[in-house]
């Protein structure tokens, strides 16, 4: 982190400015959002406590995938008489929230 730095003074003076670090062991971290699923495969995830503030700070290969369903895209193909290339884009433009994603392709 800092160059020339001892660890174990770094983590030291940490201690004394009221710092505490916990290495977590994940073996996987997902972030669900609301069109998207990051997944963070091989974390390492350190869990930072500094002055009643907890924060975690994640690293690792970062993969990420579509929370939009196939149930989803044949809902939204067939009410709004569409194919189904179309009424992904359209759940992906509206985030995946069907009954807008049908007005946007009824349109």
């Amino acid at each position: 982190m800092f160059p020339n730095v001892n660890p174990k003074q770094l983590e030291q003076a940490m201690k004394k400015l009221g710092v505490k670090q916990e290495d977590l062991q994940a073996q996987e971290v997902l972030i669900k959002c609301s069109d998207k699923t990051l997944i963070v495969r091989n974390p390492n995830v350190v869990k930072i406590n500094m002055m009643g503030q907890i924060s975690l700070q994640i690293t690792g290969t970062i993969e990420e995938v579509s929370s939009i369903s196939e149930e989803d895209v044949e809902t939204v193909a067939t009410q709004a008489n569409v194919s189904k290339d179309q009424a992904r884009n359209a759940l992906e433009q509206t985030h995946g929230d069907l009954a807008e994603a049908i007005l946007t392709l009824q349109q």
